[in-house]
This record gives structure tokens, C-alpha cells and sequence, in this order.
């Protein structure tokens, strides 16, 4: 069953410029944009400002129910430590319908949106009208993660990044529910040797290839 509505799911691992490439493409086709991963960032926020572990399910699924806007931007979700606890409670069911219900309730206001995550066109909207798969080399998206955070002021250790850049993708790829992967339709995009205009261009082409 389709949508009366655009929606184009971009999925990826960290760091391989998804983020970019979807506020781009949202700003491209005037649609509504939305970072899923930041649902569980903010979820994880909660959990870790409050003192509890991110694999408390019974926690976590109160703190996702408990969601705000306010939550959304709140400061320090991009920080290590907050997307290691998302990557940790990520795999919790009930925490996952909890925001499945606001990323397609999201989606369902017109034109529609772009929308980027790990398991958005195989799962949360396997028949999006547009899919990419947008990836990297480790060692690339670890050098742009490094380069984000000096950016942010906070000078990363890039062996420390990569160890857990690679323990996020591993987790990431191996949850038994909803793990990241290509849907079986989606336009893979490897952006090692892209910049973000070379993204962009790419990305546009492999839409209206779909058209």
C-alpha cells in the first residue's frame, strides 16, 4: 500500500552524511524533515539526565511515551555517550512503536517528509515513495566525525572513535529487531569519495530515476 503523501527514507550507518543529504533533499522538495535517530537520542537524554541505564526497558519505554518537543532539541544529544545509550535501547520493541507511531504520524501531515534513520525503508515505511541507502568507509565517516566534533569544540581520539563507531555499527547490524540494513528496493549511495554537493547531485539523480 502506497501514501497520499512524498516520503523519501534515507537510511545509513553514522557519519556517512545522511543528515546533510536529508535536510538538503527536504529543502530541495519542500517537504517536512525529521532525524529519527534524534527520537532516540532524546529518549536516551532522558534516561542518562535521570540516572538510569538505557537498557532499563521499562524506563526507556517511559521516557520515549514522555517525549516532548522540548526533548528534540535539547543540548548534548549529539554527544558520544548519548548516541551509545540510543544504540543501546534501540533494540527495545516496545520502545520502537512507541516512536514508530510519531515518525509515521509525522510523516502523514502534506506534502509529506523526508525522513532519515537506520530502518526507515525497510520498516517504518517499507513503501516510501523514495528509498536511499547512504553509506561510507569506517575510516571516512570516523574522520568526519572527528571532524564534527572539533568543529563542536570537543577534540575527539580518533582511535577511541573508531572503536566506537565500530561497536555502534556492529549493534546496530545485529539487533534482532529492525536492524540496519538496505531495504531490498533502495538506491545504495556510497559517499566515501563524495562531497556533500556530489551527494546531493547523486541523490537527485537516483530520485528521478525512480520517477
Amino acid at each position: 500500500m502506497g501514501y497520499e503523501v512524498t516520503i523519501i527514507a534515507i537510511d545509513g550507518p553514522a557519519a556517512a552524511g545522511k543528515g546533510t543529504l536529508a535536510r538538503r533533499l527536504a529543502a530541495h522538495f519542500g517537504l517536512r524533515y525529521l532525524d529519527s535517530g534524534g527520537l532516540y537520542r532524546a529518549v536516551a537524554a532522558r534516561l542518562l539526565r535521570a540516572g538510569d541505564a538505557p537498557d532499563d526497558a521499562r524506563k526507556a519505554v517511559a521516557a520515549a511515551q514522555a517525549l516532548t518537543e522540548d526533548d528534540l532539541s535539547a543540548p548534548g544529544l549529539r554527544d558520544e555517550a548519548v548516541g551509545q545509550a540510543a544504540s543501546i535501547l534501540a533494540p527495545i520493541a516496545e520502545v520502537r512503536e512507541v516512536l514508530f507511531d510519531y515518525q509515521r504520524a509525522f510523516a502523514a501531515d502534506p506534502p509529506g517528509a523526508v525522513i532519515e534513520g537506520r530502518d526507515i525503508g525497510s520498516v517504518v515505511f517499507p513503501d516510501a515513495t523514495h528509498k536511499l541507502f547512504v553509506t561510507a568507509s569506517l575510516d571516512v565517516r570516523v574522520t568526519r566525525r572527528c571532524a564534527e566534533l572539533a568543529a563542536r569544540g570537543k577534540p575527539a581520539d580518533r582511535s577511541t572513535v573508531r572503536r566506537e563507531m565500530a561497536a555502534r555499527d556492529a549493534r546496530d547490524q545485529e539487533r534482532g529487531i529492525a536492524p540496519l540494513l538496505a531495504a531490498g528496493d533502495a538506491h545504495e549511495l556510497d559517499t566515501s569519495a563524495l562531497d556533500a554537493e556530489g551527494a546531493f547531485s547523486a541523490a537527485l539523480a537516483a530520485i528521478g530515476a525512480n520517477n
